[in-house]
């Protein structure tokens, strides 16, 4: 069903959500399965996930470096074996214990397996090991990979998941497009970043650009912190706290084909009524 052949296709027919780590609040933790099992339930297209490596070698859905306010833990998960952290449990947004364990990367792959698009977040970290377990639950088509754009990451992408479709991401300008279109790469499109709306990566010609090549462009509403700034002010907390015309609007009507988002539902409903505005005014 999903199938990442059709993936310009689908993102050119409507835009696709794409659910940060899940869908999170209260006592959801975010990359856990309930998380994940949540954006299910709120039709996200696409559900991100982060991966992070026990000492040991075993692969986990999980943030590295957000250990402390996430697990009460002052050690990375980087740093134990998987029996210390499997013992770890996450804190809920004011900060208490909650019954939800580090779920492995084998875990959430079965949970997502033919219900949606997976994004895959730091897999430049372990790439290999993730491209063997995305394989081992035959989810090829089903995965979207992402690494910065560094030619080490296009290198070894090449070498070990050149099926899988990729998407870097570019900050400002992109320079990098004509080279993965000559490499053995599935190049699927770019996640862009931008502090400012005359960013090249945020002008209209640009994401005309990339849809005359087949690709697609990926964008931000997220707020991950409030001095990163990746989507010149266009957020989700604007659109939540002000008007969503000026902050999903506007992604929508620059032309952006996936939106990532901590808000499925509220995005999508905020769609579907533009779309309905928009119909009866023909």
């Amino acid at each position: 069903m999903f199938n990442t052949d059709r993936l310009f296709e689908e993102g050119r027919a409507r835009p696709l959500i794409a659910a940060h780590r899940g869908v999170s609040s209260a006592n959801i933790p975010c990359n856990t399965l309930a998380a994940y099992g949540i954006a299910l339930r709120q039709k996200a297209d696409i559900v991100e996930i982060d991966v992070a490596r026990s000492l040991d070698g075993r692969l986990y859905v999980f943030h590295p470096g957000m250990e402390l306010p996430h697990l009460r833990s002052e050690r990375f998960i980087s740093e134990m074996t998987a029996a210390e952290v499997d013992e770890l449990r996450y804190v809920n947004q004011d900060d208490c214990p909650t019954d939800c364990r580090v779920n492995t990367l084998d875990e959430a792959l079965d949970l997502l397996k033919d219900r949606c698009y997976v994004n895959v977040d730091k897999f430049w970290m372990y790439m290999e090991e993730i491209a063997a377990c995305v394989r081992a639950h035959g989810m090829e088509k089903q995965v979207i990979v992402k690494t910065p754009c560094q030619p080490e990451c296009f290198d070894e992408l090449e070498r070990v998941a050149p099926d899988f479709a990729f998407i870097p991401m570019v900050k400002k300008e992109d320079i990098y497009t004509d080279e993965l279109l000559k490499r053995n790469i599935r190049y699927a499109g770019a996640e862009v970043i931008f502090s400012s709306e005359d960013d090249p990566v945020a002008s209209p010609e640009y994401i005309r650009a990339m849809h005359g090549k087949g690709l697609l462009v990926w964008v931000n509403a997220i707020v991950y912190n409030k001095t990163a700034i990746i989507s010149a002010h266009h957020t989700d907390d604007g659109a939540l706290t002000g008007n969503p015309d000026d902050h999903w609007g506007w992604l929508l009507d620059r032309g952006f084909d996936i939106i990532q988002t901590d808000w499925c539902s509220m995005l999508q409903a905020y769609i579907a009524q533009r779309n309905q505005k928009r119909g009866n005014s023909l």
